[in-house]
């Protein structure tokens, strides 16, 4: 979405580095969970559970299950993939310097006119009355000042600087998980059963701590705390795959997870179906408590850690198995995705914001808000890129 923009990795980490043609598969990859995305935020008002519109449909709240428990993670690890080739060519200072043009100050950017002009709609849904003007200056000085989606943006500059910081003490810290990804090249079970062992021992410590909903909090700055670990174990374990040999780890266009994809597929179901059966248990059985126990929080943990990592695998498999056919339709928004993902979330709610009260169903509502959303947020990305200068930061 942002830095997984540059070019691909260098056959070695302390070799000169080298530009190499653009891998299709990845780019389609995230494009996709660009247009994900804004499926998640188009159907959420639609939900059955915990719907915010008149209608809703129980379709979406299966979606919803599904998209949230892995684009994030998965952006993440795509992320991560071309820091340490970035670090190698740029050096950390002028490294850090382009990720502060093309995080911090569209994050600055945003926090100040798009947040705030996507929840005013939220806004007058309760106070009708309300001015922009004074809605936008008690969100920044009294608050609460949400992020939405932005908040992606200053946690991965955190990642960043973290990365920066562990390339100065080596440039070699991550090659176990780069040997790893070699290993993975024939055998992309081992790197799934090592991957899920690490992933799910990070993250459902901060399940069972914090709970599923608990945000941190502060001015624009927020996420989710039960998920910070689980979001820095992709973004370095992408660090490391993408440290040397990209080629030749296991998301190479020759690797086996490139000719396989339906056993992922399977493999993503059962938990996902296993998370269902959790959902049941707690609504119906469990009376929905607002702090589940233990068991449940770990359980539940360990199969969403088992799905975020499956369904990515089902996904890239995917687009590395029909890299020079497959999905070409996503070809031509790909320059624009990470503006979209930047400029789509006022668009959505503004058009949820104006279907509110018309009779009818919860799919035509969300059809529409996607459709116009994709289409919408294209067009201004389009534009916005026409402004110079800009396009180093969209």
């Amino acid at each position: 979405m942002t830095t997984i923009s540059q070019a691909a990795a260098p056959v070695g980490v302390m070799a000169a580095p080298r530009t190499k043609a653009r891998n299709a598969a990845l780019d389609r990859a995230r494009t996709l969970l660009t247009l994900v995305v804004l499926l998640h935020h188009s159907v959420i008002p639609y939900t059955y559970f915990g719907h915010t519109d008149p209608k809703s449909w129980i379709g979406f709240d299966m979606i919803v299950l599904a998209t949230d428990s892995f684009f994030m993670p998965m952006f993440f690890l795509l992320s991560g993939l071309f820091v340490w080739p970035g670090l190698a060519r740029k050096g950390v200072q002028k490294y850090l310097a382009d990720r502060v043009l093309r995080l911090g100050l569209p994050f600055a950017i945003c926090a100040l006119t798009i947040i705030p002009i996507a929840y005013y709609a939220v806004s007058l849904r309760q106070s009708p009355d309300v001015t922009f003007s004074a809605f936008w200056w008690k969100t920044v000085t009294v608050g609460p000042w949400p992020s939405g989606p932005i908040w992606f943006l200053w946690v991965l500059f955190s990642f960043d600087i973290i990365a920066c910081l562990a390339y100065l003490i080596s440039p070699r810290l991550l090659d176990p998980i780069n040997r790893l990804s070699l290993r993975g090249f024939q055998q992309p079970a081992a790197f799934f059963a090592v991957m899920l062992a690490v992933t799910a021992a990070l993250y459902i410590p901060g399940r069972i701590y914090y709970g599923a909903g608990s945000w941190f909090e502060f001015g624009p700055f927020s996420v989710q705390h039960g998920r910070l670990l689980l979001y820095a174990s992709y973004f370095f374990f992408g660090a490391g795959i993408g440290l040397a040999n990209l080629d030749r780890g296991v998301f190479g266009a020759e690797s086996r997870l490139a000719r396989t994809g339906w056993g992922w597929a399977i493999t993503a179901l059962v938990p996902y179906c296993l998370m269902w059966v959790l959902i049941y248990i707690k609504r119906e059985i469990l009376g929905n408590p607002t702090w589940l126990p233990d068991w449940y929080e770990g359980s539940y943990g360990f199969f969403f850690a088992a799905f975020s990592i499956a369904i990515m695998f089902t996904i890239l498999a995917f687009f590395l198995r029909f890299k020079r056919s497959g999905w070409r339709i996503l070809d031509p928004m790909q320059p624009d995705a990470y503006g979209m993902f930047l400029v789509h979330y006022p668009i959505v709610l503004w058009l949820q914001y104006w279907m509110f009260d018309f009779d009818i169903p919860a799919i035509a509502k969300a059809l529409i808000a996607f459709v116009l959303t994709v289409v919408l947020s294209w067009a201004a990305t389009a534009a916005l890129r026409r402004i110079p200068g800009a396009t180093q930061v969209l």
